[in-house]
C-alpha cells in the first residue's frame, strides 16, 4: 500500500485557545488546511488502496514563525508525519492525527 499525508489541520489549531496557534493571524491559511483536510477523506473513501491522512505537525519553529517566537523544533514535527508515512496496510485511512493520534473533526 502507497501512504500519502498533507499536512493539515490549521483550522482546528487556530480555533482551540489551548493551542498556540490560536493568536497568529492565519485565517487564510488555516480555510486552505481545512479544505485540504476534507480533500485527503474524499481522496481516501474513492482510493480504498492508497492511505491518504491529514497530519497536524504542531507548531514548527520556522522562517515564518520566528516573528511570533513559537515553535518546536523541524525534527520534533516531524515525528508524526513519519508515523503516518510508514504504516502497515492495517494502518487507519481518512483521518485527521497528530502527535497523540486521531484528531476528532
Amino acid at each position: 500500500m502507497v501512504n500519502v499525508s498533507s499536512s493539515a489541520g490549521s483550522f482546528w489549531a487556530v480555533t482551540d485557545p489551548d493551542r498556540p496557534e490560536f493568536n497568529l493571524p492565519l485565517t487564510l491559511y488555516s480555510a486552505s488546511k481545512s479544505a485540504a483536510t476534507m480533500l485527503t477523506v474524499q481522496y481516501a473513501k474513492s482510493q480504498p488502496g492508497i492511505k491518504f491522512n491529514a497530519v497536524e505537525p504542531g507548531t514548527t519553529a520556522t522562517d515564518l514563525t520566528a516573528a511570533f517566537g513559537v515553535g518546536r523544533t523541524p525534527e520534533e514535527s516531524a515525528k508524526v508525519v513519519v508515523r503516518l508515512a510508514t504504516l502497515d496496510a492495517d494502518g487507519p485511512t481518512g483521518t485527521f492525527q497528530d502527535e497523540n493520534g486521531e484528531v476528532p473533526w
